[in-house]
């Protein structure tokens, strides 16, 4: 982990305000370990600038409290983060572009992108350190609820 901490991952605004403990278990911890050797350490060498962590792990209790989280959010099991870079929409899309051209994930998701483009103002992205990874890449457009359409490469530049 030569970029990013275990206690930045599992920091969480959502349980300081609400005074919830968000502790990861071993597995959790190893799960988030493997994250980020396998995508976050590797973009953030390949991107060259900081890669910030908004939500890593969370605790059920967490992700109930968040809207529009997933009952089975991978980031549940310490497999997935949402990131941002200091350049905004237009750096997140680059580091969403360069996740899916290291090939290496689960999931790539560009968050609340406009409805015309693909700037999104995060990127959530998951890995499993056991199990086969998806590799999809999907896209949601802010104000459109759980809607989650599949994106081809095309769409993204690659």
């Amino acid at each position: 982990m030569e970029h990013f901490t275990i206690s930045e991952l599992i920091r969480s605004k959502t349980a300081i305000n609400k005074r919830i403990w968000n502790g990861a278990n071993r597995e959790q911890e190893d799960n988030l370990i493997a994250l980020v050797a396998a995508v976050l350490d590797p973009v953030r060498e390949k991107y060259g600038k900081a890669i910030h962590v908004s939500s890593g792990f969370r605790c059920k209790e967490i992700n109930g409290a968040l809207p529009n989280s997933s009952k089975a959010s991978q980031h549940m099991n310490g497999e997935a983060a949402d990131i941002y870079t200091d350049a905004g929409p237009k750096g997140n899309f680059e580091v969403g572009q360069l996740i899916v051209k290291l090939g290496n994930f689960d999931q790539v998701i560009f968050e609340d992108v406009g409805k015309n483009d693909m700037l999104p103002q995060w990127i959530h992205v998951s890995w499993k350190r056991k199990g086969d990874n998806r590799g999809e890449i999907k896209k949601h457009v802010k104000g459109t609820g759980n809607v989650y359409p599949v994106v081809n490469r095309k769409e993204i530049g690659l």
